[in-house]
């Protein structure tokens, strides 16, 4: 009796085998398909004075600093890759074709360091990678840059991915890692090579580094603050067709998500299109629910630049083009917070000053309003904090390349400490009524509201990144008219 062969129990690749004839035929006759001569990364002539200020950080120590890996979506999928952030703004490389690459400072002399990036070569057609490689040939993923051509890039020194596990076999002298980001190169490192604190200072400086941003991070922020404001006029416009369709939340998501996939790389963060109750949800991504004429839309919203700078702003919307009498209160509050608290922003102003200054307002309107149950000074001290079961959060972050910019800097340089001038910052406070709060008038419940602005700190106070947006309840009622009627 004949044996049966053993049944196939991982199906692997869904594609025919290459026979010897189609191999043959595929590596012969393919043209050059060089980059554009003298193409440079955005931002380029910044790159040295960056690397500078982090050598001088860390003098006669390695440090290395990884792109990141894919992660799988499910089975064979993966998410589009994003580098790390700190990756992005050391090299200027922000593109989808950098998972795995390893940024290294190489200790060079007593102080300096030379920076060399670890790439992965292309998959030219010198090798049957190119269409073999489901994860990174050029059939499958695209085109990528050679080692020297990333060098021409970047102005940095590229060589091998693989050199990289040699340079960590070899002697080592002292070593940072930025951990956590590329099992691989966690793994190459031996035990004692380097130490969990001394990564950790190496993030923290990463981190701190990125706070005060240049002209030219201004600039992109503001391009990114634009495209955002050209995806609420549209969400705006949609509203008509958001509204019929039974997840209309959705319908608006995707709405702002043509844009800044069309505009830049795509959204900062996921969006939050959150209408009725579900604005109540501080971190509404579901975006699931239907839109209602009686209700609010708050949408938090923000395009990312090319360079990865993304914006970050919350409009809360009438959807009936009109502020009910309850929900002009509810929003009138919250714009009266977000003035008090802009109007402390400035050079030596501690960072939590706007705050506690947006707080001071919330919680003298909710005591006025008769929900509040003690005096607004009893409830703003820190042995209490009883407004903070209407507005949980705070009322702004650091912004620039990542949405939540610089969180990994020590509290000292950030949280506690003061603004300087090029900082850039989101001030958005918030009041968020819950549909099940028996403390508050049937008339608030089920109510969220949130204004959210960018601002950079310049040297007499801020400047308004994203006044293009109005505020105003007149001027949210008579912007959103005129889109809905062009």
């Amino acid at each position: 009796m004949t044996a049966k062969p053993p049944a196939q129990v991982h199906t692997g690749s869904h594609d025919l085998p290459v026979p010897a004839a189609l191999e043959a035929f595929m590596a012969a006759d393919w043209a050059p398909s060089p980059l554009p001569a003298g193409a440079q990364v955005p931002g380029r002539a910044l790159l040295p004075d960056r690397l500078e200020r982090l050598s001088a950080r860390f003098p006669g120590e390695r440090l290395a600093i990884p792109a990141g890996t894919l992660k799988v979506r499910s089975n064979d999928t993966d998410h589009r890759f994003r580098p790390h952030s700190a990756y992005a703004w050391l090299t200027g490389l922000t593109g989808e074709e950098q998972p795995d690459h390893v940024l290294v400072l190489e200790p060079s002399g007593p102080e300096g360091h030379e920076a060399v990036l670890h790439v992965r070569p292309r998959s030219s057609r010198n090798t049957s990678d190119f269409y073999r490689d489901r994860r990174y040939g050029e059939f499958w993923v695209g085109r990528r840059p050679d080692l020297d051509e990333t060098a021409a890039l970047t102005g940095l020194r590229c060589v091998h991915l693989d050199d990289l596990a040699k340079l960590l076999a070899g002697p080592q002298p002292p070593t940072r890692l930025l951990a956590g980001v590329d099992a691989r190169v966690d793994g190459l490192l031996a035990a004692g090579a380097h130490t969990p604190a001394g990564d950790a200072e190496l993030d923290a400086a990463l981190a701190e580094l990125r706070l005060r941003k240049d002209a030219w991070e201004v600039g992109q922020l503001q391009l990114a603050v634009d495209h955002t404001a050209a995806g609420f006029e549209d969400s705006v416009r949609a509203l008509p067709d958001a509204l019929r369709h039974p997840r209309g939340e959705r319908w608006i998501e995707g709405v702002f998500q043509l844009r800044a996939r069309s505009e830049g790389n795509g959204t900062g963060y996921e969006t939050i299109a959150a209408a009725g109750a579900h604005a109540c949800v501080l971190h509404w991504i579901r975006n699931d629910g239907p839109l209602d004429p009686s209700q609010l839309l708050l949408l938090d919203a923000g395009v990312e630049t090319d360079t990865l700078y993304t914006a970050d702003i919350t409009r809360t919307l009438p959807l009936s083009g009109r502020f009910s009498p309850a929900q002009r209160d509810v929003y009138e509050l919250v714009l009266a917070a977000q003035e008090a608290a802009i109007g402390v922003l400035r050079p030596g102003a501690r960072f939590r000053d706007f705050h506690r200054e947006a707080m001071r307002v919330i919680a003298e309107g909710l005591h006025a309003w008769g929900i509040l149950p003690v005096p607004p000074e009893e409830a703003l001290a820190d042995d209490s904090g009883l407004y903070r079961r209407y507005t949980l959060c705070s009322s702004g972050h650091m912004l620039g390349i990542d949405v939540h910019d610089c969180a990994r800097a020590r509290a000292e340089t950030y949280l506690d400490g003061v603004l300087e001038e090029g900082h850039v910052l989101t001030v958005e406070p918030g009041l968020y009524l819950q549909p099940d709060d028996e403390t508050l008038p049937p008339e608030l419940r089920g109510m969220g509201v949130r204004i959210e602005d960018d601002l950079v700190i310049t040297a007499d106070g801020a400047k308004l990144l994203s006044g293009a947006l109005p505020r105003t309840v007149d001027g949210v009622e008579e912007w959103m008219a005129r889109l809905l009627d062009s």
